[in-house]
């Protein structure tokens, strides 16, 4: 298992007001929202980003990369891989950027079905979605494989 494929992991659903953040772990492959870090200027959501790294201490961070439904790059996509560059280059992680398309709608549609308000939804639906793009990046990385091939007991 790579020292990358151990410990926590951080995510984040970037956006120019709001970033969610979700945390999981690569033993148990879930993820789980953790909070919204709200304000535009970037010393003090950095600053956050960094008690948060402080406290979790992630082998790596995710960032969600948001497309257009054709899989076009935009405005906010750039903006995206920007936030990961500093990310990367503030804290010394490896951070990879995963396809967030949708992931705000599911998960609005995960807290209506959970019969979450409208006003509460938007209180924690990017940490949700931080949540989801956690998830995805879980369930498409490989499993890592054993360092060897358990052997066999038994009479021989």
């Amino acid at each position: 298992m790579s020292s990358q494929q151990r410990g926590a992991v951080l995510a984040f659903d970037f956006g120019t007001r709001k970033i969610g953040v979700a945390v999981g772990d690569w033993e148990t492959r879930m993820a789980h929202p953790l909070e919204v870090i709200r304000g535009e200027a970037n010393d003090p959501r950095f600053a956050r980003i960094a008690a948060l790294i402080d406290e979790w201490r992630p082998s790596q961070l995710v960032a969600g990369l948001p497309l257009s439904l054709d899989g076009e790059e935009h405005g906010l996509t750039r903006r995206a891989r920007r936030f990961a560059n500093q990310l990367n280059g503030r804290f010394n992680l490896p951070v990879i950027l995963v396809d967030e398309r949708l992931t705000s709608v599911e998960a609005d549609s995960r807290l209506r079905e959970a019969g979450v308000k409208a006003a509460s939804r938007k209180q924690v639906e990017d940490s949700v979605a931080a949540q989801q793009i956690l998830q995805d990046h879980f369930d498409h990385s490989p499993h890592p494989q054993p360092l060897s091939r358990p052997r066999e007991t038994g009479a021989s």
